[in-house]
């Protein structure tokens, strides 16, 4: 029972700090899979479009896929963590935008597993679909705006929304850049209070509320 008045009471007082990193984790989490969105669906598009007859649009296709390729199996195959301090100690070194390079750090990996998302909502549309389009004068990129992406939507948009979640709860490592997430800020008040274990557990309740309302939002 004292452990849940030690629950309740570090509530009561800390509630404004934890509430402040919630906003900034779904913040980030948001910032984070919108870019992953858009990188995704420029390298999905890229590797699902046909080869061209053109022998150099032929070597660049086929180069750009090399590329994505190699993206995709790096970023897919190593540590967030990993991949996070290169990012802020390495290429981004001399930025002190801490929250942006978290930001872009979570969606250029986020964008490695969208893209293998896109490609298999895309390949699942039926190919007669493209043809359809061809065959009355568009070309491939207005066939797939019109046509296929639409179809593709409903196949890819509960896995996007599954990678928003799963983005909620990776955004817990970015508080090694000093970023004031909910993790961070759970620091302060174990800092503060000298009692950590109630404060992991309102963490995890509040992970917990928080996904479960937005998966309830996303269905």
């Amino acid at each position: 029972m004292s452990f849940l008045n030690d629950v309740l009471n570090i509530f009561i007082k800390y509630y404004p700090q934890l509430l402040t990193g919630v906003g900034n984790t779904v913040l980030i989490a948001l910032t984070s899979t919108v870019a992953g969105l858009a990188l995704g669906l420029l390298t999905g598009v890229v590797r699902t479009a046909p080869m061209s007859k053109n022998p150099i649009l032929r070597a660049l296709h086929k180069l750009l896929n090399a590329i994505i390729a190699i993206y995709v199996e790096i970023f897919r195959g190593t540590p967030m963590m990993v991949q996070l301090l290169i990012m802020s100690m390495v290429i981004f070194s001399n930025s002190r935008n801490f929250t942006m390079v978290g930001a872009l750090a979570l969606g250029i990996n986020s964008g490695a597993y969208v893209s293998e998302i896109i490609r298999g909502g895309l390949m699942a549309v039926d190919p007669g679909q493209m043809e359809a389009g061809r065959s009355l004068g568009m070309n491939y990129f207005t066939t797939m705006r019109f046509i296929v992406i639409p179809q593709a939507i409903k196949n890819i948009l509960p896995a996007i929304g599954n990678e928003f979640i799963t983005m909620v709860k990776e955004t817990s490592i970015i508080q090694y850049l000093g970023i004031s997430d909910l993790m961070y800020n759970n620091g302060i008040v174990i800092t503060a209070t000298y009692n950590p274990l109630p404060c992991y557990y309102i963490s995890a309740i509040l992970y917990l509320l928080l996904n479960i309302i937005l998966g309830k939002g996303i269905n």
